[in-house]
């Protein structure tokens, strides 16, 4: 099995080619691994580096997927270019249909982008719009492409305003489609997936959370990306899969054809190319044994969180899906501490309804067996590709309308899902938590809706259960209005990704910003303190759910400022299980009185690496 908790048996792999004729397959000393031809390469056998953001050894080819741009030509077409054209429309379709076939061929049908697909596919099939098209090209004398775009926006816009959501929802799809179809008009086409039915390796200039999660995942061994930092919802989102991931790898990706064979070490940050038989050796042995490292950490699934002199700590998992939900109990969690429940309208073509919100919450509880069960509110915004929604554009959607500041702007959307989550308390313990919090008002205001949503479940005879409460604490405003919120509340999260970007004023995807700023600093382990000591005083457990509770470096400075709970990724959760239960919660405490005397960036770094 490789680091990244796949097989790692079968994987084509690379020495450095002698000539320009590809070599017979052969296998390396010492491994039964096959080493397959590979296109040369001007620097095969060299390594780039990048920024680590999930751990792990991928073995695979390369597999670029980027999003090719093409200038449309406007001037009219002459008689004799019209049959061209009309051809290479008809030859793009024919492809484009191809491959979406073939992507859909790697799907379960019950799968939601299987669906997705059907629905591309009856566009593409739908005689009425091939007749436009090719009447734009005959007797407005477009291009193929310009004659694509045209119709395919104009049936956007059309669909656009119909007051039937779902159908208002595919506007975006159209566009998207319309995308692709001019690139195959121009000879590519985009995002060829059904190169993924092998041990693939992606290299992108960048991967919006929309588009990771339309990967699929049977053969993925990493992700390498031109952009990105730690924090990036890309960087969590590979994390919480275990693919191994390699952000703000600066180097000419191009250069590297499709095929090429590449090992990925993001245990050490580093992207071999075209490996020679030597490196292969070596990390085949440094796959080993982490592959080792982490079946010793199997036996720490069963037994509880307790540090060697005893101190219990509630170790909960962060979770985006069912399929993440019914893997819980089985990983040795205590339950979920974070349920991202915008994750739900990554993919889906409509907003669902109360009664698939009910169902999929009453589902969770029944898989969760009486643990720990915390939801999270939407957290909408800009800064999420949404198909489902028409979010506007904003120039900095990180300070603009987004998590319970969206939520109170649309409040038919929050009802709906409070609803739901009311309905299916009724079966089960539910903690409710709200994002983006930042002062009194905005909580009084969801509590109104709250007693609302009551009120009109009881007219309408229908159950509801009693719910704990909680809010995500994530600026500094939020921080400093705590104790006025406290008597609200049952229980507070650090959400540390976004509470680090606004008190560093960092972008947190910048690429530029993510060498230069560390995972904590001083001001942000302030702010916590700050947070754990208000919520202490209140008597209000106290959570954390950000990146830093999946650092095995940084959990015994957590846990010995004063948290309750550690909610972090399913694929980090032995590693720090282990961790605490290795240490003593004394020494821990000691290590967190001499972090919070430190003013300065590198001696706090120093403070938590010098820990043993």
């Amino acid at each position: 099995m490789s680091a990244s908790g796949k097989s790692a048996s079968g994987k084509p792999a690379s020495g450095r080619p002698a000539s320009k004729s590809p070599a017979p397959e052969s296998p390396v000393p010492g491994s039964s691994v096959p080493v397959s031809p590979t296109p040369e390469y001007s620097v095969a056998g060299d390594s780039v580096s990048g920024i680590s953001v999930s751990p792990g050894i991928g073995f695979g080819q390369a597999l670029h997927l980027n999003h090719a741009e093409h200038r449309l030509d406007y001037r009219p077409l002459s008689a004799a270019r019209i049959p061209l054209h009309r051809a290479k429309f008809s030859k793009a379709l024919e492809l484009l249909k191809h491959q979406l076939r073939s992507g859909q061929a790697l799907l379960s049908e019950d799968c939601d982008n299987y669906q997705l697909i059907d629905a591309d596919l009856l566009l593409l099939e739908d005689e009425a719009l091939i007749s436009q098209i090719d009447d734009a090209i005959c007797r407005l004398r477009f291009s193929a492409s310009v004659a694509v775009e045209h119709i395919f926006a104009r049936q956007a816009s059309e669909l656009a305003s119909l007051d039937d959501p779902y159908l208002a929802n595919r506007a975006l799809d159209v566009r998207c489609l319309s995308r692709r179809l001019v690139a195959a008009i121009n000879g590519s086409l985009g995002w060829d997936l059904s190169g993924l039915d092998k041990p693939s390796i992606i290299l992108a200039e960048d991967l919006t959370p929309a588009e990771f999660a339309m990967l699929p995942l049977q053969h993925l061994e990493g992700i390498v990306l031109k952009t990105g930092g730690l924090n990036s919802h890309t960087a969590i989102l590979a994390r919480a899969a275990g693919v191994p991931a390699l952000l703000n790898c600066q180097f000419e990706m191009e250069r590297v054809p499709d095929g090429c064979d590449l090992i990925l070490d993001a245990l050490a940050g580093s992207l071999y190319i075209a490996p020679d038989a030597a490196q292969r050796t070596q990390l085949l042995a440094k796959n080993k044994l982490e592959t080792e490292r982490r079946r010793a950490l199997e036996s720490f699934k069963d037994k509880p969180t307790l540090t060697r002199d005893g101190h219990w700590v509630a170790l909960l998992a962060n979770v985006g899906n069912l399929n993440d939900i019914t893997q819980v109990a089985a990983a040795g969690a205590d339950g979920i501490g974070l349920f991202r429940t915008e994750f739900m309208l990554m993919n889906a073509q409509s907003l669902p309804d109360e009664k698939a919100q009910y169902s999929l919450y009453c589902d969770a509880l029944h898989a969760l067996q009486g643990k720990i069960f915390t939801i999270r509110t939407l957290d909408i915004g800009a800064d999420k590709e949404l198909p489902c929604l028409q979010l506007p554009q904003e120039d900095n959607p990180a300070l603009g309308l987004r998590g319970i500041r969206y939520a109170l702007a649309h409040p038919e959307l929050l009802t709906t899902q409070l609803r739901a989550i009311l309905r299916a308390a009724n079966h089960g313990p539910i903690r409710l938590m709200f994002p983006m919090v930042n002062q009194l008002e905005e909580l009084e205001q969801v509590f109104k809706l709250l007693e609302d949503c009551k009120t009109a479940l009881n007219e309408e005879e229908k159950g509801y259960g009693d719910l704990s409460f909680g809010i995500v604490v994530e600026t500094p405003a939020a921080v400093l209005n705590l104790p006025s919120m406290l008597p609200l509340l049952d229980f507070v999260s650090i959400g540390t990704n976004d509470l680090t970007q606004y008190a560093m004023a960092a972008d947190r995807s910048n690429p530029q910003l993510s060498r230069d700023f560390p995972a904590l600093s001083p001001a942000v382990l302030k702010l916590i303190q700050m947070t754990i000591t208000a919520a202490k005083q209140a008597k209000v457990t106290v959570s954390l759910c950000g990146e830093f509770g999946s650092d095995p470096a940084i959990v015994p400075l957590l846990i010995g400022m004063g948290l309750d709970e550690l909610s972090i990724n399913l694929s980090s959760l032995l590693e720090v299980k282990s961790t605490l239960c290795n240490g003593r919660f004394c020494d821990f405490r000691a290590l967190a009185q001499s972090a919070l005397s430190m003013d300065r960036i590198d001696t706090l770094k120093q403070c938590i690496t010098s820990y043993k």
